[in-house]
């Protein structure tokens, strides 16, 4: 009884060993490192939309709570970003 099992044991190691030792190979042929770069770029579009995505939901929501805030008095920037904003007796001194 203990032959026979580690028979097969020793069986089943042999074709795991050898169907993995296959899938190597196969992966380092030209047409398998194609596959693996495609799907890499697959991977890479896929998740540049699902970015695209969260990024318009979030705006979305950001947008419906400001709009839900009220209207409010927005200021233009100023032309330079150390320059601070005129106040109401500065606005024609220069």
């Amino acid at each position: 009884m203990s032959r026979g099992l580690w028979f097969v044991a020793g069986a089943g190691a042999g074709v795991y060993a050898m169907v993995r030792g296959r899938r190597a190979a196969e992966a380092l042929t030209a047409d398998g490192l194609r596959d693996r770069a495609g799907a890499l770029a697959l991977g890479a579009r896929l998740f540049r939309d699902e970015v695209a995505q969260g990024r318009a939901e979030v705006q979305d929501e950001l947008r419906e709570r400001l709009a839900a805030a009220g209207p409010r008095q927005i200021q233009a920037a100023p032309d330079h970003p150390d320059t601070p904003p005129p106040t109401a007796g500065q606005e024609g001194s220069s």
